[in-house]
């Protein structure tokens, strides 16, 4: 299931200490200096091949982000 949420509600999940995995699709210059806490870089063209490996549990959640920097 996809699920889309908004901004706010990933800044409440992550103040809460919600259990997720968060990925952003930034430009890895972007994400060294602008990435949310405890994200994780992932490039766009690699997210369906990285994710199954980097979260072995299919039933985690997982939230992946990227900032419009326009």
């Amino acid at each position: 299931m996809i699920d889309t949420i908004s901004r706010e509600e990933l800044h409440e999940k992550i103040q809460r200490g919600d259990q997720f995995f968060l990925f952003e699709v930034l430009p890895r210059m972007y994400w060294r200096k602008h990435h949310l806490p405890g994200a994780r870089s992932l490039p766009l063209d690699e997210v369906g091949s990285a994710i199954p490996t980097l979260v072995p549990d299919k039933h985690s959640e997982i939230v992946v982000y990227c900032w419009n920097f326009t």
